[in-house]
Formats: structure tokens, C-alpha cells, sequence
């Protein structure tokens, strides 16, 4: 039997404000267990919340960004449960009207050398409080909490069930991070738990309508272990129902030790937590005027400055895609472009340098292009080297060593390497013809080879003038004078 996969994501993003959802306490992350945990948090006889605006204003930013509805008047709800870190005995949260309702995502990934984009559809996104931490074998074997985290602001993004494919999905977590880290509403640190996605799977027979029982796969803060948790859960669930069984609705966990998912409880449906307004909070009101003052703040999105590059720039796709994958980058490659003296010209070979040499070296430091030691407008001198000829990309290569760790920024520190290195390329014809000379005459084999019609006898005797200069020849010149002197 065929089977298709069905799997819709929902995400949990801590928004990027100094102080909780309902309270005045610090978010920072970090801090001794249990020492920024307000009353509020705590629960303590008598207290009320008060709503954060800027978590609301990050989530307006948010559904701004995917095209969605914000709604003018949503409600916050109790979901009530009972675990040890959640103090009050319920999560206040929103249920029936959300602030942000319905919207979409582009994604885009390649399979092979097969590009795919999708539109997927959001359901909602909704305002909530996170809860607080267990910590399991702290004291002698003995659990605790830790209820720091307590009231920290989530903004809850759920999708329609429309991933076919567990690459499909991490396409899509890695796409939304980079818009809620693009957008300013969350920092995106994955390891500190601030971006964390539950995958819904279910299967079914190929050409059903009706959709599978579907399985939770909980808190996965990796896009390769989300990767990972969905084809095994595809895998169990196919075998089991192959088997005769049937597949439970459940929530699961994901052991990447084991590359396995485990039962962790039977999951809960809408009614079992007896979701209800919440009477401590009135409906959310956000009047038109406010949606508009931050549609005006909102950066150039990510779809967008990526069509501007290939139309602006003149990049491929393919590149314009790469230096979009942050904001970062993307405002990186923009102040180089804007440093350079012919931008309509250099733009792409500024790219390249970007794309390679550069970003290998962040990646490399583990920095981000926000800290590099190399600032736009000395990458910039660099390339113009490249293009008036002064510099081949072989020499710039070590330029941009000796700029990555010298740590000067000034523009002018690439003349000065150049100078100080002795560096400049050689283009002078007569001093690039007598060493030509030099390589034929002590390369006669080669120079039989290549006359034979053989190309790669020609590559090697580049490479011999090439060496004799110390790689300052001038590439261009090297091949049109040997080919000359070679006869063609």
C-alpha cells in the first residue's frame, strides 16, 4: 500500500521582550533557579496580571508579516491542566479568537538538485504564557522546579496540516525562524529553548481524504532532530497499521540518542482542559491605528529583498535565496554593495566573496555577521582591487586573511596590506612575457602536449608562470600571452 504523510507543525516562539507576559519579572535567560519569579508567576493569594503591549506588538508584527488578520478584539482563556511547573493549576493562553488568524508561509528547498516551493497555510497564532521547568535528577536522584521561565511570552504559530514530508516541515521551522529573527520578535536561540516546534503526524492511504489518527511529537529545538523525530514517526506508524494495529492518539517524545520516539502521555483533546475566559483579563483591543503605526516600522521582508537583489543586483535566485537567509547577511551584502564604486558592476563578485571566503570564516569563528572583524566597506575596497586589477582573487584571498585578523576597519587597511605585503599584481607585458619564455623553455613536454590538442598541458604551464610570480601575474594576461606565443 502507498502511504502519505500529513504533518502540521506548531511552534513555540518566545518573543523578545525584557519582562513576562503578565508580569514585571526579567526574561533574561541564565539566572539562578528560581530567583525571577514574581508573585504573579508564583501565583501567590491576590495577585492579577497585566498584559505586556509589547509582546502584543511583536505578535502584530508577526501577523503583518504573513499576510494574516489581526484580530481587533481577541480573548485570553484558562487551559486548565495539572503538572508540577505550572503554579496556577492552568495556562492562560488564547483559544477561540486568537490575535493573529490565518496568514501563510513560503517555503522553498531543494531535493537533489530539484528546487520545491510551497505556500503553507497558518491557522492562527495566539498569545500565551510559557510554563516553568522541572529538573530531574538535581538532588540525589530527586526532582525540582524551576519556575524562572514561569510567564515568559510565547507566541503560539500553528500551521494547517499541509507537509507532505519531514524535509518539507524542517523547510518550514527553518524558514519561519529566520522571519521571527528577521522581524526582531524573538533572538531565535534554539539551545536556550526560545524557537521550539511540536510536529502533528498522522498517515493515510494515498488518495484518502479523511485524515489519520495523528501523533504530537513534543518540544524539538533542532531542525535536523525534527527532521529526524518525523521520518521515524512515519516509519512506526506505517508498521504498525501494516501490522494490524492501530495508532494512537498520544503525545510523544523524541530520543535522539536512540533516533527513536517514545509515549509520553495519551493526548489531552480541546474539552479535557475546559478552556473558559479568563476573568482576570479583558478582551484584547487593538485599534487600527496602532496595526498601521507598526506596518509603517516593518523592515523589507525577506521575499522581498530577495526579488529586489536578483532585479537591483542582478544575482541568481540561488544566491539572492543564500543571502536572505538572515537579516544579517542580507544587510551585510547591502553595505558592501553600497561601499563599492561601480555597484552595477561588482555586485555579483561581491556576492561570491560573501557567499565563500566570507561567510566560511564566520562560520568557522562561530560568529555571526553582525560581529565580523572584516566591515562591509573594507570588503568592499577589497573587491575594487579585484575589478581595477591591482589584486587577482588569489592574492585577495590572503588580503582578506590579514584583514580578518588585524582588526583594523579602516576602508584604507586594504591598500596598505597590499603595499606592506608587496602584493600588487604583476601586468607589466615585458615582465610577464620574460618569464613566459622561461616556463616554455623549461617545460618542453607540456608545451608538445598542449600543441597535441591536449588543454590540460595548457592549465599547467599557466600554473608554472603563476608560480614563478609568486601568484602576482595577472591570471588574464598570463593566458592571452602564452596562447599567443604558443600559436593559439
Amino acid at each position: 500500500m502507498q502511504w502519505e504523510v500529513v504533518i502540521g507543525l506548531e511552534t513555540h516562539v518566545q518573543l523578545a521582550t525584557r519582562s513576562k507576559i503578565f508580569s514585571g519579572a526579567s526574561t533574561a535567560f541564565g539566572a539562578e533557579p528560581n530567583t525571577q519569579a514574581s508573585a504573579v508567576d508564583l501565583a501567590l493569594p491576590g495577585v492579577l496580571p497585566v498584559l505586556n503591549r509589547e509582546a502584543v506588538a511583536h505578535a502584530i508584527r508577526f501577523g503583518l508579516a504573513v499576510d494574516a488578520t489581526v484580530a481587533p478584539v481577541s480573548v485570553f482563556a484558562r487551559k486548565n491542566y495539572f503538572y508540577p511547573d505550572l503554579p496556577k493549576g492552568y495556562q492562560i493562553s488564547q483559544y477561540a479568537i486568537p490575535v493573529v488568524q490565518g496568514g501563510h508561509l513560503d517555503i522553498a528547498w531543494e531535493d537533489g538538485r530539484e528546487r520545491h516551493d510551497k505556500r503553507i497555510r497558518l491557522t492562527r497564532a495566539h498569545l500565551e504564557e510559557d510554563a516553568g521547568k522541572s529538573v530531574h535528577d538535581a538532588f540525589d536522584g530527586m526532582s525540582g522546579i524551576d519556575l524562572n521561565r514561569a510567564g515568559t511570552p510565547l507566541l503560539e504559530i500553528v500551521t494547517e496540516p499541509d507537509m507532505r514530508s519531514a524535509r518539507e516541515a524542517a523547510a518550514y521551522a527553518r524558514t519561519l525562524h529566520a522571519l521571527v529573527v528577521w522581524l526582531g520578535i524573538c533572538d531565535g536561540n534554539l539551545q536556550e529553548g526560545s524557537f521550539r516546534c511540536d510536529a502533528n503526524v498522522s498517515v493515510r492511504p494515498l488518495g484518502q481524504e479523511a485524515l489519520g489518527t495523528r501523533t504530537e511529537i513534543k518540544n524539538l529545538n533542532s531542525f535536523r532532530f525534527l527532521e529526524r523525530a518525523i521520518d521515524f514517526e512515519v516509519r512506526r506508524q506505517i508498521e504498525l497499521i501494516e501490522d494490524g494495529g492501530t495508532v494512537v492518539q498520544e503525545t510523544r517524545l523524541y530520543d535522539p540518542d536512540r533516533d527513536e520516539t517514545r509515549s509520553m502521555r495519551t493526548k489531552e483533546d480541546a474539552h479535557d482542559y475546559r478552556y473558559f475566559p479568563d476573568p482576570d483579563l479583558p478582551p484584547l483591543r487593538i485599534e487600527r491605528a496602532w496595526i498601521d503605526e507598526i506596518a509603517a516600522s516593518l523592515p523589507e521582508l525577506p521575499a522581498a529583498r530577495r526579488e529586489r537583489f536578483v532585479a537591483q543586483h542582478g544575482l541568481t535566485p540561488y544566491d539572492a535565496t543564500t543571502l536572505t537567509a538572515s537579516r544579517a547577511i542580507a544587510d551585510y551584502f547591502e553595505g558592501v554593495v553600497a561601499a563599492l564604486p561601480d555597484p552595477a558592476g561588482q555586485a555579483k563578485a561581491a556576492a561570491n566573496w560573501v557567499l565563500s571566503d566570507v561567510s566560511a570564516a564566520v562560520n568557522r569563528d562561530e560568529i555571526g555577521f553582525d560581529a565580523c572583524p572584516v566591515p562591509p566597506a573594507q570588503l568592499a575596497a577589497m573587491v575594487a582591487r579585484i575589478a581595477d586589477g591591482t589584486i587577482s582573487g588569489r592574492i585577495a584571498k590572503d588580503v582578506l586573511d590579514r584583514l580578518w585578523k588585524g582588526g583594523d576597519p579602516d576602508p584604507g587597511a586594504v591598500d596598505r596590506i597590499i603595499d606592506e605585503q608587496g602584493l600588487r599584481q604583476i601586468s607589466d607585458t615585458g615582465a610577464l612575457e620574460a618569464m613566459i619564455d622561461e616556463v616554455i623553455a623549461a617545460n618542453a613536454k607540456s608545451v608538445e602536449e598542449y600543441r597535441g590538442g591536449k588543454q590540460k598541458a595548457f592549465n599547467a604551464l599557466v600554473g608554472q608562470v603563476m608560480k614563478a610570480s609568486r601568484g602576482k601575474a595577472n591570471p588574464a594576461q598570463v593566458n592571452e600571452l602564452l596562447r599567443a606565443k604558443l600559436g593559439g
